[in-house]
């Protein structure tokens, strides 16, 4: 389903003009489900040595149109296309993945860019890794499924500076913007037995 706002709101909805963090293995997974939420261009900026491309056809309906791929040589000129990136109004979302520990000062640089761009940002960042200055932070699992042709992730937001912190485990299968939120088994509060 499409998260309908009138229900719920989106509890993955990114707070636009800010900068966005997301560890763990489906880092990545998480990445390409918010760029096709996203309208507009979009930007990813790997390392030039990273060994992983994204594979044209294998992406969300409607992004590789729009993607715009950077591959910068060194850790500072990678954080120099960020900033640069954040900054161009007519991008809509840009996705980064620093080799390095990013500093505080760093992050403080990303979340004014992405200010005056008027633009959402998300790092893809090694676990620990980040910036105490990011707005949220989400930690990315694979998670297994009984069912053979489900695709379980599930995305724990573990920093917030502005909400409540939240673990939900979704189905989305990677083709378009669409998801399921799966029920965790065994979370219902089940009665008490009867003494025998």
């Amino acid at each position: 389903m499409i998260w309908n706002s009138a229900d719920l709101p989106d509890p993955f909805a990114l707070r636009a003009k800010r900068v966005h963090e997301a560890e763990g293995r489906g880092r990545r997974a998480f990445a390409w489900f918010q760029a096709a939420r996203h309208q507009g261009p979009l930007v990813w900026i790997v390392p030039a040595h990273a060994p992983e491309m994204p594979m044209l056809r294998g992406l969300p309906q409607g992004v590789a149109e729009r993607l715009h791929l950077l591959r910068p040589v060194g850790e500072t000129d990678l954080l120099w296309c960020v900033e640069e990136t954040l900054r161009a109004a007519p991008i809509a979302f840009v996705i980064a993945e620093p080799a390095q520990h990013l500093s505080l000062t760093a992050g403080r640089r990303f979340q004014l860019a992405a200010e005056a761009g008027r633009t959402t940002g998300l790092m893809l960042v090694q676990t620990g890794a980040g910036s105490n200055a990011t707005q949220t932070r989400w930690t990315c699992e694979p998670a297994a499924s009984p069912h053979p042709d489900s695709t379980l992730h599930r995305w724990q937001l573990t920093k917030n500076k502005e909400g409540t912190f939240g673990d939900w485990t979704v189905n989305w299968h990677g083709a378009a913007a669409a998801f399921d939120m799966v029920s965790t088994a065994g979370q219902r509060h089940q009665p008490a037995t009867a003494p025998g």
